[in-house]
């Protein structure tokens, strides 16, 4: 037996030399991959592009209406305009007032993409099904 085969596992091999050969972390690895399955994740499949193998689930795509999405991002920008009037004159010395206008002009946007959002997840509703058609 040479030292190379000192570290491939062979048919017999017991629990305490399966360890040794492989070490602890790689056996906890291979435990938590074995129990990801248990908790109904996905099975993973792998895909050869070129010399890259990708790693892919077969998932459902997420049933997002975005109207939270929407409304997140337009406090933001609300509350980056409110985090900006104090320097308004500080702000138009430097010529860089764009930045409260840019804010200002997230703020409505995203005022009338909460309106989308929630005109969209209404229509949905009323015809579930047919998101699904069309996709």
């Amino acid at each position: 037996m040479s030292d190379s085969d000192d570290w491939v596992i062979q048919q017999g091999d017991g629990p305490e030399t399966i360890e040794r050969k492989m070490g602890h972390r790689e056996l906890a690895r291979l435990e938590r991959a074995a129990r990801r399955h248990e908790f109904g994740r996905p099975e993973v499949t792998e895909l050869e592009i070129g010399r890259t193998t990708h790693r892919v689930a077969e998932v459902e795509p997420m049933d997002v209406d975005g109207v939270r999405t929407m409304t997140v991002g337009t406090i933001a920008w609300g509350v980056v305009v409110l985090a900006l009037l104090p320097f308004l004159g500080t702000l138009d010395e430097e010529g860089r007032t764009w930045w409260l206008w840019t804010a200002v002009a997230g703020f409505g946007l995203g005022l009338i993409g909460i309106e989308y959002c929630r005109r969209r997840r209404n229509a949905l509703r009323m015809q579930p099904g047919r998101r699904r058609k069309g996709d």
